[in-house]
Order: structure tokens, then sequence, then C-alpha cells
């Protein structure tokens, strides 16, 4: 399962580690995803959703 919100779509991004040298290796960063209970279409459902998402109120959880 990817980590991807199922309310705000959010996706992790991907960039560069960088050393003290300046030396670069690829490296991702995660989504704070929480898998909860939600109502969807008026049925309970286990989905992951961000935590903004939780916090700013745009899903009421079961």
């Amino acid at each position: 399962m990817s980590r991807r919100c199922f309310v705000t779509g959010k996706v992790g991004k991907t960039g560069n580690k960088v050393s003290h040298s300046n030396r670069k290796n690829r490296r991702k960063w995660g989504v704070n995803v929480q898998k909860v209970r939600i109502l969807v279409d008026g049925k309970p459902k286990r989905v992951y959703v961000s935590t903004k998402a939780l916090k700013s109120g745009k899903v009421t959880r079961v």
C-alpha cells in the first residue's frame, strides 16, 4: 500500500541527502498518514488519512 492520503491525495517527496562534503544521494520523505476509520459514502471504511486532514476536520472519524 502506498503512503498516500485518501482525502487530500498527498504523497511523499524525493530529493537529495547531502553530506558535509556535499556528496548527494537520493532519498525520500514520507507522508505522515494514519490508518483510521472514516465515513465514505455513508459507510465506515478503513483508509489512510494525513494528520493535517484529521486536524483540520476534513473527515469524520467513526
